[in-house]
């Protein structure tokens, strides 16, 4: 019988099944994927609840030393916990020097205040928002990401790489009918290897995927199997000098490297890093923060050096579900809050500045006397990602209830 590379298998993510071998056959359902170049974006999502007045925190503003006594970075040029210096009124963590070589050349920018439009303090609620892409609404089935698929301009061939998620389960955003990849790491996605135990049937995978949400994902997994074999993927080194932290993020960020070089149709891609939930001694360039906030800006900087000038071709957005409580505790933590930062980095960005509405840490600016309120919607830096750099006609039918016509805030360039 003729192989249909549609029929072979339905899932969500072969990682989720624990099996690096496959049958020989699945290997001969497509002999190559069609390379060509198309534009990427890069979403990753900080999972608990990242200190946007610590990533990006206003030392420009009085009213962040007084709220933060034991937690706030110093002024810029003030000692070892000083904050770098980005404009009068906001710097960067400190653990984030990697990326000002970025910063400085304009393709790093900053957004304040961001998050939902309503407030929302549980975690799973808020990550649920955020990935479905419709507030307060519980009942959405399928996530923005996903969405967004079904409204891009159409590719001249598909691609089974065309949405990729490098982490262990595939997230809320890309849930629902388009097809998306998740895999926790390149290596671990390769054929099987010399050695290794005889391969499985074809009926024992699929009966395997016990779950019915991976039965009908539909990912066109026997292709994407096929090229990250026959290119070695997974050995490729880096480029242009580039040096991954040995992390989780490090290792996830350099396989999306990978298949950005490899031009395997790759439009759409997401990863997270966890942890990001202080609330008991957060510190300030030191500690567990500071530890997290290191592994990132390495990170970013070793994808950003790694593509090198196909850096133009991406976009990555880096943001959190909600941000902390503008006072610290008395742990010398942080709460659940509300607006929180927003981190930009691509060749068309608009960076070197610190972009939407700002109104200061003076107790009448602060949600609830607590908060950072959210004076942008992330909705709004995601929609202006996917129209502005990956050509979507217009956000509504991905973000329903935010307008045809949202205004955007110029994060992009041409």
């Amino acid at each position: 019988m003729p192989l249909s590379r549609r029929s072979l298998l339905k899932s969500a993510s072969l990682s989720l099944l624990g099996l690096t071998i496959l049958p020989p056959f699945l290997a001969r359902a497509a002999e190559a994927l069609p390379s060509g170049r198309r534009k990427v974006l890069v979403t990753l999502f900080l999972r608990g609840g990242a200190d946007g007045l610590s990533l990006v925190p206003p030392v420009g503003d009085p009213g962040y030393f007084r709220l933060r006594p034991n937690l706030a970075l110093g002024a810029p040029g003030s000692g070892e916990d000083a904050a770098l210096r980005l404009d009068d009124t906001f710097g960067l963590h400190p653990g984030l020097a990697p990326l000002m070589p970025w910063w400085s050349n304009g393709a790093l920018a900053a957004v304040h205040a961001v998050g939902l439009p309503q407030p929302v303090r549980s975690h799973f609620d808020a990550q649920d928002f955020v990935e479905s892409g419709t507030p307060g609404l519980k009942s959405t089935r399928d996530g923005y990401l996903n969405r967004a698929l079904a409204s891009l301009p159409e590719q001249p061939s598909a691609s089974a790489f065309r949405a990729v998620a490098l982490q262990p389960t595939l997230p809320r955003a890309l849930a629902g009918d388009a097809p998306a990849l998740a895999l926790e790491s390149l290596e671990g996605f390769r054929l099987g290897a010399p050695g290794r135990a005889a391969p499985v049937s074809f009926d024992s995978l699929y009966a395997a995927a016990v779950d019915e949400a991976l039965r009908t994902t539909g990912v066109e997994t026997s292709s994407a199997l096929s090229l990250v074999a026959d290119k070695r993927l997974a050995d490729q080194p880096p480029s242009h000098g580039a040096t991954y932290p040995r992390s989780p993020l490090g290792r996830r960020l350099q396989d999306l490297a990978r298949l950005i070089h490899a031009d395997v149709g790759l439009q759409l891609a997401a990863t997270e890093a966890s942890g990001w939930d202080t609330h008991i001694l957060q510190g300030r360039e030191r500690g567990p923060f500071a530890q997290r906030v290191k592994d990132l800006g390495e990170s970013l900087a070793a994808f950003a050096t790694d593509l090198g000038p196909r850096l133009e071709e991406v976009l990555v957005v880096v943001f959190t579900e909600f941000g902390r409580t503008a006072h610290e505790n008395g742990n010398r933590g942080t709460d659940h809050g509300t607006g929180g930062a927003v981190l930009v980095l691509g060749g068309k960005v608009r960076g070197g500045r610190v972009h939407g509405p700002w109104k200061g840490l003076s107790e009448p600016y602060l949600l609830d006397g607590r908060d950072v309120p959210s004076l942008t919607d992330i909705r709004t830096v995601l929609a202006e990602a996917l129209v502005t750099h990956c050509g979507l006609a217009t956000p509504e039918a991905v973000f329903p209830g935010l307008g045809a016509r949202p205004a955007l805030l110029g994060l992009l360039g041409g």
